[in-house]
């Protein structure tokens, strides 16, 4: 089973995005995380965020004249979690550019349901070339989803 847990990004710079998660009953993580208390797992909303720290990545450090790189997470540090989230919520994450090297970034991201904190962390990732055709396709294919909404269209990586 895949988990794509961005439903939209919102908004995109050169430094932060903006993502949703709408979580429902129909995730069916819920069904056993907890059966009679359903609430989105801590390591799921961390791989929402680092989906979106990605996404963020990958805009940013692909450009022209330069090889396709792909985001690949390697630390998950400082995570905390706050408050559940459960079915029937939308989590909004942001996730936001610490620092970058040449093939490298941190990010810090912060997911709130309303005004309740859910979680926040710090992501480290890679960027390195994968040469495999399948994966940019997927990609794009995901991130046109995510961005649908954007006037004029994102030109994706």
């Amino acid at each position: 089973m895949r988990y794509y847990l961005i439903d939209k990004v919102t908004e995109l710079t050169a430094t932060q995005a903006r993502g949703i998660k709408c979580v429902t009953l129909t995730d069916e993580i819920l069904h056993d995380h907890f059966p009679d208390y359903p609430m989105l797992p801590g390591a799921l909303i961390v791989e929402a965020a680092a989906q979106l720290a990605g996404f963020l990545l990958e805009m940013n450090f692909n450009g022209d004249n330069k090889p396709l790189v792909r985001a690949l997470l390697v630390q998950i540090q400082r995570a905390k979690f706050y408050n559940a989230v459960g079915p029937g919520e939308a989590m909004e994450i942001v996730a936001t550019i610490d620092s970058t090297r040449e093939s490298s970034a941190q990010i810090g991201f912060d997911a709130h349901v309303g005004n309740r904190r859910a979680a926040r962390g710090t992501l480290q990732f890679v960027l390195r070339e994968i040469n495999v055709p399948r994966i940019h396709e997927q990609r794009r294919s995901v991130y046109a989803l995510w961005t649908r909404d954007f006037d004029p269209p994102l030109v994706l990586p």
